[in-house]
């Protein structure tokens, strides 16, 4: 089994900075991607960040220049630093690995989401 505990949600004003963790756990092989998804009231799960095991990353457009996601591959886990927040951030994020159990299983995991919220 394999789990995902993120920590460093929280309220926080507008221009605010929080910094998001999630560290895995459990039977792993090797972690491949990580990455910090979101999902605000009534709107569809988006993608926020993603990073590779090799350190490539891509955000989407709104946190571009804002946050920074990084990765310790040697503890399992993955941060995003989230500065110059905006309301429009305020949604609940949810961390995502793709981790290998063995050489030849992988399986996408997602932690428990965390809530960000941010008022102006």
């Amino acid at each position: 089994q394999v789990r995902l505990v993120e920590s460093g949600g929280g309220l926080v004003q507008a221009g605010g900075s929080l910094r998001l963790s999630c560290a895995a756990s459990g039977s792993i092989f090797s972690v491949n991607a990580m990455g910090w998804y979101r999902q605000a009231p009534g709107k569809q799960r988006e993608l926020v960040a993603r990073i590779t095991s090799g350190g490539s990353t891509n955000y989407v457009d709104s946190v571009k220049g804002r946050f920074t996601i990084s990765r310790d591959n040697a503890k399992n886990t993955v941060y995003l630093q989230m500065n110059s927040l905006k309301p429009e951030d305020t949604a609940l994020y949810y961390c995502n690995a793709v981790v290998h159990t063995s050489a030849s299983w992988y399986n996408d995991y997602w932690g428990q989401g965390l809530q960000v919220t941010v008022s102006s």
